[in-house]
């Protein structure tokens, strides 16, 4: 995965299912609210973030007309490009992808939300690049839970140490956690990875810092990763449809 200028062709608007952005956005937004209520929650702990990455423009105006306007994105020419084109809307912007050093002034100065924060290097760099005229940049360190070589995220171990620093930061704002664990297909396995979530959090809580996200949870285990605790989930495929795969 990259976020440099070689990202995947943009999926058209006129792929199957793009008539019906509104019956998928409350498709999503049900499935939401059952696991809630599952886990004993008010759905509104939930936030529905919509993971745009490789659908165009007007898949994103499409989804905005139907209530939605948090979405987040991985590569990062494609989703200026967006923001471009779709400066009309009142929509915030996530970055979700993994981050480079050369990317991070962009990031700073075109996003509300960075969720894949795992080096200090790069939190320096988004700390110092964030605009004086700007609120505070929202971040979310992501936690390699599933401990895989291909991923990013920190180690558990490290955790601390990371949010300590990035808590001290100024132009940041340390809000939570964010994973993507190794996929899953049964519900047991997949609540354990969250949970390992959600007991780092808490961790960093005991600790003192004042952290209200759990960033976790995708279009195949967003059940699992409500009933552990996430109030952001991030949704892709249950949306917008599959994307092609791209060589």
């Amino acid at each position: 995965m990259d976020n440099g200028p070689n990202f995947p062709k943009l999926e058209p608007v006129s792929r199957p299912l793009a008539g019906m952005p509104c019956e998928r956005l409350r498709a999503v937004q049900a499935r939401i609210a059952r696991a809630a209520a599952d886990a004993g929650r008010d759905a509104a702990t939930v936030r529905l973030l919509a993971a745009s990455k490789t659908f165009d423009a007007e898949a994103v105006r499409a989804m905005a007309a139907c209530g939605q306007h948090e979405f987040g994105e991985n590569y990062l020419r494609e989703a200026l490009d967006k923001q471009a084109a779709l400066r009309d809307l009142p929509l915030v912007w996530h970055f979700i992808g993994p981050i480079q050093g050369n990317k991070t002034r962009a990031i700073a100065e075109h996003f509300s939300w960075v969720h894949s924060v795992d080096r200090l290097k790069i939190a320096g760099r988004l700390s110092a690049q964030r605009p004086a005229g700007l609120l505070p940049l929202q971040v979310c360190i992501e936690l390699n839970v599933s401990g895989e070589a291909s991923k990013g995220g920190v180690a558990v171990a490290e955790l601390p140490a990371l949010a300590e620093a990035v808590s001290q930061l100024p132009g940041l704002q340390l809000r939570g956690l964010m994973a993507i664990p190794a996929p899953a297909t049964d519900v047991a396995t997949q609540r354990a990875a969250f949970r390992q979530m959600h007991e780092a959090y808490e961790a960093l809580i005991a600790r003192g810092h004042a952290l209200d996200t759990l960033s976790m949870g995708m279009s195949a285990d967003l059940e699992a990763a409500i009933l552990e605790g996430a109030t952001i989930v991030r949704i892709g495929t249950a949306l917008f449809g599959e994307r092609t795969k791209h060589a």
